[in-house]
């Protein structure tokens, strides 16, 4: 049976396919220097629940933000979850960040979500349309360049 439901506009959900095992997607999604090459810069950041940590976002035209991040789930290799706290809001706007790596023929899926939107809140309806487009374009298929060029 398909769901025909309505998408939830409180999240964003993609997929990306990787031509590497879930093993090798592991790494290039918690080793700090290769999340810094495909998402941001990241202070303190570890695979380890609990883990408090700062992603450095770069916002095109204005300063850069940091978000303060807390690890949630670590069960290697299949799913990353951390907590995704943008402090410059008032109140500062939390979201989840959800990453969930299965095999796939000869490769892995990705499954990203992002979840916790506000739907009546104008500013998180514009700010979760500009995310989904970046991750969709930019943040995503980056990632997955970076996971097929490992050996």
């Amino acid at each position: 049976m398909f769901d025909v439901s309505e998408p939830d506009p409180s999240m964003i959900d993609l997929a990306v396919f990787v031509e590497r095992s879930p093993v090798v997607a592991w790494h290039v999604l918690t080793a700090p220097d290769l999340i810094a090459e495909w998402l941001a810069p990241t202070i303190g950041f570890q695979p380890v629940v609990g883990t408090t940590f700062i992603v450095q976002v770069a916002v095109p035209d204005k300063p850069g933000a940091e978000m303060a991040c807390q690890l949630v789930v670590a069960d290697e290799p299949h799913h990353l979850a951390y907590s995704w706290t943008d402090l410059r809001g008032k109140p500062p706007l939390r979201w989840m960040m959800d990453y969930r790596l299965m095999p796939h023929g000869r490769g892995a899926r990705l499954f990203w979500q992002m979840s916790g939107f506000d739907t009546e809140d104008r500013y998180q309806r514009f700010a979760r349309n500009g995310i989904e487009r970046s991750w969709n374009r930019t943040l995503l298929p980056k990632f997955a360049e970076i996971v097929n060029a490992q050996r």
